[in-house]
C-alpha cells in the first residue's frame, strides 16, 4: 500500500513521523527537478526514517550526471538508490541500476531466477545485465568537466546558427527538466514568419531521414538535447532544421 504524505506545496517532518507504522516497508524519496520546493530534504527524511529503523529509497533514474549521485545517497545513509540503465549512462534500456544494502538488494534477487514470481515474466536477460555493467564502467570514464565544455559549444552552435533563421529564436536552457546539469537549446518558432509552425517542424523532423525526435516546450518550442548525440550527430540536427526552416 502506497501511503502519500504532504501537499504540493509543503511537507512537514511531522506528517512523515505520523504515517510511519509497524508495517512501513520503505520511505520512498523522488530525486529530481519536477518535485516541489516544499518537500522534506534528503537528510531529515534519512534521519527521521532512521530514528523507526526504516530504510529510505532514492528514485534518482535520471539524476546522472553527476556521476557521484551514483555513491553519494547511499554515503549519506539512504537504504537503495536506483538509476535508469539507459538515459545518460547509454546502457540498455531495459534494465535499470540499485546500489546500497547488501541485504536488501539479496531480497530482491529473490524475485528473480530460478524462482516464479512477479520477477519471471519481467525480468533482466543476461546481454541487459553485461551491457549494463559495461555501460557503468565506461561511464565512470567519462570526464564530465570535459563532457559540460563540449555539450554547452554544442548548444551554443545551435543558437548562432538557428538565430539565422527568419522567425526562429533560439537560446540556451538549463538545467533539464529533470534537473539534470545539462544544456539544451530552446527553440522558439513563430510561424508566422518562418513559414511553419512548431508542430510541422517536430513532424518534419521525425519523418525524416535519419528520424530526429525533440520534445515540444509550450506552444511554440522545441528542445535541442546533445545528451545522446554521437559525435557529428549535433551537425545532422543542425541541417536538418536547417532544411525544413531555411
Amino acid at each position: 500500500k502506497l501511503v502519500e504524505i504532504g501537499s504540493a506545496l509543503s511537507t512537514a517532518a511531522w506528517e512523515l513521523e505520523a504515517a510511519i507504522n509497524e508495517k512501513t516497508a520503505a520511505i520512498f524519496w523522488f530525486q529530481g527537478g519536477m518535485t516541489g520546493r516544499g518537500d522534506l530534504p534528503l537528510s531529515k527524511v534519512i534521519e527521521i526514517a532512521n530514528l523507526h529503523n526504516v530504510p529510505v529509497v532514492v528514485d534518482g533514474a535520471a539524476q546522472v550526471p553527476p556521476t557521484e549521485n551514483l555513491w553519494k545517497w547511499t554515503q549519506m545513509g539512504v537504504a537503495l538508490a536506483i538509476f535508469s540503465g539507459g538515459k545518460d549512462l547509454h546502457g540498455p534500456q531495459s534494465s535499470g541500476l540499485v546500489v546500497g544494502r547488501k541485504d536488501l538488494i539479496e531480497a530482491m534477487r529473490v524475485n528473480g531466477n530460478p524462482n516464479q514470481g512477479i520477477g519471471r515474466p519481467m525480468k533482466v536477460g543476461k546481454e541487459e545485465m553485461v551491457g549494463l555493467l559495461k555501460a557503468v564502467e565506461l561511464y565512470l570514464q567519462i570526464d564530465q568537466e570535459a563532457r559540460a565544455s563540449q555539450d554547452d559549444e554544442t548548444v551554443a552552435g545551435w543558437c548562432i546558427e538557428l538565430n539565422k533563421l527568419s522567425g526562429v529564436q533560439a537560446e540556451r536552457s538549463f538545467p533539464n527538466e529533470a534537473g539534470q546539469p545539462l544544456p539544451r537549446a530552446l527553440v522558439r518558432i513563430d510561424a508566422s514568419k518562418a513559414g511553419q509552425a512548431r508542430d510541422d517542424v517536430v513532424a518534419a523532423l521525425l519523418n525524416g531521414a535519419p528520424a530526429i525526435a525533440v520534445s515540444n516546450a509550450g506552444e511554440d518550442g522545441i528542445y535541442l538535447n546533445p545528451m545522446t548525440l554521437a559525435d557529428g550527430e549535433e551537425e545532422i540536427v543542425l541541417r536538418r532544421l536547417q532544411e525544413i526552416l531555411g
